[in-house]
């Protein structure tokens, strides 16, 4: 049986992942938690590592938050770059692996909209978080090339799951509390990624590598969310605000800054599409993605 390294499997993505990953894998686990079977912060330190493994599976990483400061800027660099760099170190202590997966994130291209955006499109994230999953992305482009590894990234899109994080639990608690409106007819689309599909993928990257958008191959729109929230939790469909009041109450809060609930950014991701394309994964993997509508549960 190949033994794999997950980083990370104490979050969002290794409550979800572990229970397929381990029927199929001997899996050891590096985070930050007593649960796991390296308690370690990679951010800070090269982890010492017991064993040589087959496959690393690196989804740890800091994202869902905005940073206000300069500290919390470097904070993404600290977790997403130079603890992929920490965890190479150690892997070279320790024995390189055959293949090495890399969570990444579509945010690295730097769109608020747009559609069908395939791998090609460049990489002009200039959030704190997109740059350091670029980095990231470059560094390990090097190491695993140096190392003859096979080098997988994989650039989900919004994560679909029990409790997901993000935007989508965002969306999830603004219903269930009654402070979510819904924007116009709600038909933008949102490329939706479920969560268990990525430990379907693990065996297809550990043999191929290459770099692949993952998300859903037919992209819900807004008041498909809503719908399907809404029905999961007893409720009736959010209120809906007509598009041209949005538009005023976004340049109203476009004065106030970044006090206002509302500004005509925000406005324009709620509004307009943002889809990206998965069929290179389909095409050279043989990946077919769960319908995210048939299938997300919300707890």
């Amino acid at each position: 049986m190949n033994t794999v390294l997950f980083t990370g499997a104490s979050g969002f993505l290794g409550e979800n992942l572990l229970p397929n990953l381990t029927i199929h894998y001997s899996v050891t686990t590096l985070g930050l938690t007593e649960k796991d079977h390296y308690k370690v912060n990679i951010a800070l330190q090269v982890p010492k590592l017991e064993n040589q493994y087959d496959i690393i599976l690196h989804a740890a990483g800091k994202a869902h938050t905005v940073p206000k400061t300069d500290e919390e800027k470097k904070a993404f660099f600290d977790v997403n770059l130079q603890g992929t760099k920490n965890l190479c170190a150690a892997l070279e202590n320790s024995g390189i692996p055959k293949a090495f997966i890399f969570i990444s994130t579509v945010a690295v291209y730097g769109l608020d909209y747009g559609e069908e955006i395939t791998e090609f499109e460049p990489l002009n994230g200039t959030t704190p978080y997109a740059l350091s999953k670029i980095q990231a992305e470059q560094f390990l482009v090097d190491w695993c090339e140096k190392h003859d590894v096979v080098l997988s990234i994989i650039r989900p899109s919004l994560i679909a799951g029990p409790n997901p994080p993000g935007n989508l639990g965002a969306m999830i608690h603004g219903i269930k509390s009654g402070k979510y409106f819904s924007i116009g007819e709600g038909k933008a689309r949102k490329s939706v990624l479920m969560v268990e599909d990525i430990a379907t993928l693990v065996p297809l990257l550990a043999a191929k590598g290459g770099i692949y958008n993952v998300c859903d191959t037919e992209p819900p729109t807004f008041k498909d969310l809503e719908r399907l929230i809404s029905q999961q939790l007893g409720k009736s469909l959010p209120i809906s605000i007509p598009y041209g009041m949005a538009k005023l109450l976004a340049r109203i809060g476009d004065l106030l800054g970044g006090k206002s609930p509302i500004n005509s950014n925000k406005l324009d991701k709620i509004t307009k599409s943002l889809t990206f394309s998965n069929q290179k994964a389909r095409r050279e993997l043989g990946w077919k993605p769960t319908n995210v509508l048939e299938n997300f549960k919300i707890k």
